[in-house]
């Protein structure tokens, strides 16, 4: 032991900033990817970062462990700032014990998850792990067991980001999991239950963990990933642009960030967006780049459920939610997927006081027996539970067709949404006039025995119906909808109404909790 503290305590800081050692840091980086330093340094504003427990080591005594131990325990935990704001991190580093999770190391976690708690800012974890440390057991397994529970107890308090930089198996998953967000990398990082050995051996089946668990398979098929990036510099730049968009917890509002965007801009080409045919498809994102500040949207679960649209934006400064329907895939429809992945992001923004702006466009839910057999009442009620239960500023367009139990599930009036738009061409009703005319008119058009004739009157009577009740104006004489407004003005009136709404105070029954149909 040398007698210099100071020369002592610099020789562990340098221990500890090596974490395996250089070899195992030369191998990460031939792996393509960053040490759990380096993420930490791309992540957080330059100089910010304040370690914790850098001294920690294991406590396991059992297989030669008590020989092995590396300072900080194969996980970096502490606190800096995202253009200036604080947030809590931890980085998991596979270059100690493959990033294993002992006892220690889950303590690591949980003490900066509670101080994440304590001070009320979000919490963001950098996940490359070979999951629990079989040499440790049951601690182990029970360090897993109290980072979840800190997980669910943190929801809807501070937001809760989780990179997946590398292998995440087993267990280790579902800490993730109850997180807001979850990010990938293509090609370094995966996520499953059960790996393809494993798989292989109980069902027969064969396939790679790529394919099993890797960021295009759970950002396309699973929906377990919400943004698949292409290199891990990528995946870190777009968790300090989400946490751009949300406040710090959860009685904070999201923050303000100026844009010389005009808040009363005007574009005449929404005025042709939408097609005079209900038939014909369109690009929602087309409107919804038109509107908001600067065209600067970020998609959620952009290549999951591509029937709905779910992003973060700003309007006039303000940061929003934005669910709208994509006519271009499955003509709007609300299915399964699209009911889930939509609710998951309704109730994120309500948690954390983001405004919600809604564009319908919707000719009901999907029909087929593998839908309903799938249980599409079950998850089309979370979606129309999320909508009901926020408490946010709920601003909503229809752009074209709003029809059946999907126009009250969008949004609506009925579900206590504030104010409501929609376009000249909207058109709502029970359902579209070709099926509304085959059984309103089923009676007069069975007497018709001239086929040309059947044909005529079956045309005056869609007309009819469309005349009558597939316009806005019919919901805009009851009040269920505020105003029927020009596409050009689109973003005007959508500034001015969430500036009218800044001030919203609405609050649900007490409760200890309501029982959404999971």
């Amino acid at each position: 032991m040398t007698a210099d503290p100071l020369a002592r305590l610099e020789e562990l800081e340098r221990q500890a900033d090596l974490g395996g050692g250089q070899a195992r840091i030369d191998k990460q980086h031939e792996a393509g990817k960053l040490t759990a330093r380096e993420r930490i340094a791309a992540l957080l504003d330059e100089g910010s970062f304040v370690e914790l427990d850098r001294f920690v080591t294991h406590r396991c005594a059992d297989f030669g462990m008590q020989e092995q131990k590396i300072l900080g325990d194969g996980v970096v935990t502490g606190h800096g700032t995202i253009e200036g704001r604080t947030v809590c991190v931890f980085a998991q580093d596979f270059t100690v014990f493959g990033g294993s999770l002992s006892g220690a190391y889950a303590s690591k976690i949980c003490k900066v998850m509670d101080l994440a708690m304590k001070i009320g800012c979000p919490v963001i974890g950098l996940n490359d792990s070979g999951g629990a440390r079989i040499q440790e057991g049951v601690e182990s397994l029970a360090g897993y067991a109290d980072i979840f529970t800190r997980n669910v107890l943190s929801s809807g308090v501070v937001p809760q980001i989780s990179a997946i930089l590398g292998p995440c198996a087993g267990g280790a998953v579902y800490s993730p999991a109850i997180t807001d967000f979850i990010l990938m990398v293509e090609g370094t990082s995966y996520m499953f239950i059960t790996g393809p050995e494993v798989i292989k051996t109980v069902t027969h089946e064969e396939v790679t963990k790529e394919a099993l668990g890797g960021a295009r398979s759970h950002a396309s098929r699973s929906g377990v990933a919400h943004f698949a990036e292409a290199d891990e510099l990528a995946c870190l730049q777009r968790i300090r642009e989400l946490v751009g968009f949300m406040p710090a917890n959860n009685a904070e509002d999201p923050p303000l960030r100026a844009s010389a965007d005009p808040v009363d801009r005007a574009d005449a080409a929404l005025d042709t967006l939408v097609p005079l045919d209900a038939n014909k498809p369109y690009d929602m994102k087309q409107l919804v780049v038109g509107v908001v500040d600067d065209g600067h949207f970020v998609e959620v679960h952009k290549d999951f459920a591509k029937n709905i649209i779910c992003g973060l934006a700003r309007l006039g400064g303000r940061p929003v939610g934005i669910v709208a329907n994509q006519p271009k895939h499955l003509a709007g429809c609300l299915d399964i997927d699209a009911s889930i992945k939509a609710a998951r992001f309704v109730r994120f923004c309500d948690c954390f006081n983001i405004p919600l702006v809604t564009f319908v466009d919707v000719p009901g839910f999907l029909p087929g027996t593998t839908q309903e057999f799938g249980g599409i009442i079950k998850h089309g009620a979370k979606l129309l539970y999320a909508f009901t239960e926020a408490t946010v500023p709920k601003v909503t367009v229809i752009t074209r067709k709003a029809y059946g139990g999907a126009y009250d599930v969008m949004a609506s009036k009925h579900i206590r949404a504030d104010i409501n738009f929609a376009f000249p061409a909207a058109e709502i009703a029970v359902m579209g006039p070709d099926g509304a005319v085959n059984i309103i008119y089923k009676g007069q058009l069975d007497k018709i025995t001239d086929e040309q004739a059947r044909a005529e009157a079956r045309t005056r009577f869609i007309q009819e119906y469309r005349d009558n009740f597939a316009n806005p104006y019919k919901a805009a004489s009851l009040g269920y909808l505020d105003e029927i407004i020009r596409p050009r003005e689109t973003r005007a009136a959508l500034v001015r109404s969430l500036k009218v709404l800044a001030n919203k105070r609405q609050t649900n029954p007490p409760r200890k909790h309501g029982n959404i149909p999971l």
